[in-house]
């Protein structure tokens, strides 16, 4: 009898999107925040405030790296040359390892204030369930971390 496949959950389908609505040639601002967490690599391009284009992919055995291939990435979806980007922002696990920052910021910070921009001043919790642990964040209304708690997951593997 044929033993089962298992299934391995950390396989996504890496993805990339454009907002068809938005010219990056109209913008006065562009924005970029990249999150390198420890599974997967996010980066988010922003014009004038509005998101203009993201890409989601595996983290790969080098942070910088893993940085520069999500930006290039979200990249991918767009005509947009890198040098366009006026100001980025490192986020995520690796966030000290992004080569292309202007700053870094807590994930703790960036998911209150995003959880703020995308819903609302009415967001007071977010859960954040990352590839290594678990965080329960409160916020205020303005999107400013009030407390939170990280929970330290085990390993399933023997």
């Amino acid at each position: 009898m044929a033993e089962a496949q298992k299934q391995e959950f950390w396989r996504w389908t890496e993805s990339n999107w454009k907002n068809p609505d938005i010219d990056w040639k109209d913008a006065q601002y562009i924005t970029v925040g990249i999150d390198v967490g420890s599974v997967s690599s996010q980066a988010v391009i922003m014009a004038d405030g509005k998101i203009f284009a993201y890409g989601n992919m595996r983290t790969g055995s080098d942070s910088p790296d893993s940085a520069r291939n999500a930006f290039q990435f979200a990249l991918g979806a767009t005509d947009m040359p890198e040098y366009r980007m006026d100001y980025c922002v490192g986020t995520g696990y690796g966030r000290v390892n992004v080569p292309l920052a202007d700053r870094s910021v807590t994930e703790i910070a960036c998911h209150a204030r995003g959880a703020n921009f995308i819903y609302g001043s009415q967001v007071r919790t977010v859960l954040d369930v990352g590839g290594q642990d678990m965080k329960a964040i409160q916020c205020d209304e303005k999107g400013k971390v009030t407390n939170f708690l990280t929970l330290l997951g085990r390993s399933s593997l023997t």
